[in-house]
């Protein structure tokens, strides 16, 4: 577990107790018979705080990108399975036309 997955797990529980004080918060004005306006301010502050916990986390926890790029080293098959009988070139899809003269009315 990196740092990434706990600052994830931290947003999520913020997230959370902002979500429950919503609620309770809720329940009181309507023991109290008051109009819902908004959350108060420090839940609001919590939402934004656990936002950008869990997208900091969402980037981070991830880990590293891989190249999508045809040419890159990265894509190159080193070798092929010893077993090449569960290989399957041919499909379903060469019954789909290449050229598709589909028009709009």
């Amino acid at each position: 577990m990196g740092a990434g997955f706990l600052v994830g797990v931290i947003g999520v529980l913020i997230l959370s107790h902002a979500t429950y004080s919503t609620i309770q918060y809720r329940a009181l004005l309507k023991i109290t018979e008051e109009e819902f306006s908004g959350p108060p301010i420090d839940v609001v502050i919590e939402l934004i705080i656990s936002l950008v916990l869990c997208l900091w986390a969402a980037m981070a926890a991830p880990g590293k990108f891989k190249s999508i790029h045809p040419q890159s080293e990265e894509n190159r098959v080193i070798a092929l399975p010893a077993n090449l009988d569960f290989m399957i070139f041919n499909h379903r899809g060469k019954i789909f036309p290449l050229e598709t003269e589909l028009k709009l009315k």
